[in-house]
């Protein structure tokens, strides 16, 4: 073969000298057939959970207007001041963002389209690309899978303590111990308690203000929640000295926590008390939680969410209390993996054979006859030479071979070899897929 000047062979492709190949973004990756499996596993399992417990699937927008994350999730949030995908319409100039989470989008639809009108609460769960601009590292991208369940109307710690059940079920229907799993859980109050709280949390870090990371230090003065979700080894310490927030619950709070704590006991859930656990978004408020796994590098998030009660109101909605919880899905698969879970394609056991124009018409008749009948049939119906499809045939392991030729088309038949002794014999075509089940069931 002759190249042009300035082409060079390649054994996969050509490509000019000097150019670069264009690549994934940075944080970004390409979701392959190997990864799928896990995808579809993971999704599937979720299915089963919440659709028993009469949760409906449903999907919004990867694009919204901004100012429903600014509003919902918090303006002085890491979210919105230091990852959120911004764009602006080329229409009207108006801001847009690729969606960083899934409950502010899920509480638009609840308002927009009427759902306080139906018998509540609701129950939603989703399954989606989301988008953040953060740094990029293990089970972690700029472009990721979420999971998450949302009931919105669900007031009483009945709604809490069924979404962290699903949870569980989940997370052990997926493969993961009971053992190595725990539950983290907090309350982080209500805006009538968390004033209070807040001014206590602000005098104690005023104290230690040359300790804590220069990210802290501006957390405090704008949004001082945010400190106890600081992940900064420099603040770990700080945090664990500052006042427990359980101290300052107002009555309803203290009683919605203890009432929740008492029916986990009840349905033999155990669970750590953390008094640092705040969550990263602004919406929360009384029950937070997160659920986790102790492997060998140490503590990794596989999990979470919370109550929040507020959120409905400040998107322009009807008061309503909501609960609802997230999990990262890439987490999800980085552990499943490392737990010895492998990707296991689905292979044919019968590999169909076309040699010549008209066994290769003929073969589009017989392959939907074995789709009909759901019995997977192996082909490559671009390969014309004999030997090369039986090589694919035999690295695919199949028990049985279909061979059609030209003279085969004529007679009506085609040729099923056994790949096992190697004997063949010529059955009618029509009656080909019966007896392939017949032997596929011996």
């Amino acid at each position: 073969m002759v190249y042009k000047k300035g082409i060079k062979k390649d054994k996969k492709l050509s490509i000019k000298k000097g150019k670069k190949t264009v690549q994934t973004l940075r944080g970004m990756k390409d979701v392959l057939a190997k990864d799928w499996f896990y995808y579809d596993l993971i999704l599937n399992n979720a299915k089963k959970i919440f659709e028993f417990y009469n949760f409906q699937r449903i999907e919004t927008p990867i694009l919204e207007k901004a100012e429903l994350f600014e509003k919902g999730v918090g303006e002085k949030t890491d979210v919105i001041e230091k990852e959120m995908y911004i764009l602006k319409a080329k229409e009207n100039k108006e801001l847009l963002a690729l969606r960083p989470e899934g409950t502010a989008s899920i509480v638009r639809s609840y308002i927009e389209k009427g759902m306080f009108n139906l018998t509540q609460p609701v129950k939603f769960y989703y399954f989606g690309p989301f988008f953040r601009h953060e740094k990029p590292q293990a089970g972690r991208y700029r472009q990721f899978y979420q999971l998450g369940a949302e009931m919105i109307g669900g007031g009483d710690v009945v709604a809490d303590a069924e979404i962290i059940l699903l949870s569980k079920l989940f997370l052990e229907n997926l493969g993961f111990s009971k053992k190595n799993i725990f539950l983290l859980i907090n309350s982080i109050g209500c805006p009538n308690c968390r004033p209070l709280y807040i001014k206590e949390l602000k005098k104690y870090y005023k104290k230690l203000d040359k300790q804590i990371c220069s990210d802290c230090r501006r957390r405090i003065k704008e949004n001082p929640l945010r400190v106890l979700d600081c992940k900064n080894e420099k603040c770990s310490l700080v945090k664990q000295g500052a006042p427990p927030i359980l101290d300052y619950l107002c009555p309803e709070c203290r009683d919605h926590f203890k009432a929740l704590l008492e029916l986990l006991d009840y349905l033999n859930i155990p669970y750590i008390l953390d008094k640092t656990l705040v969550r990263g978004l602004d919406y929360y408020t009384k029950t937070v939680f997160e659920f986790c796994l102790e492997n060998e590098t140490g503590r990794i998030s596989l999990g979470g969410g919370g109550r929040y009660d507020e959120l409905t109101e400040t998107i322009g909605g009807i008061k309503k209390p909501a609960v609802g919880v997230a999990f990262g899905v890439e987490r999800l698969m980085q552990e499943m993996v490392r737990q010895g879970k492998k990707f296991k394609p689905t292979v044919p056991k019968v590999f169909l054979v076309q040699i010549g124009e008209a066994a290769q018409k003929m073969s589009f008749k017989i392959l939907e006859q074995f789709r009909k009948e759901k019995i997977l049939l192996g082909e490559n119906l671009g390969k014309e030479n004999l030997k090369s499809q039986l090589k694919i045939a035999d690295r695919l392991g199949v028990k049985y071979v279909l061979i059609l030729g030209q003279q085969e088309v004529l007679d009506g038949m085609i040729i099923l070899k056994d790949m096992n002794s190697g004997l063949q014999e010529l059955i009618p075509w029509e009656k080909i897929v019966s007896e392939v089940k017949k032997r596929l069931k011996n």
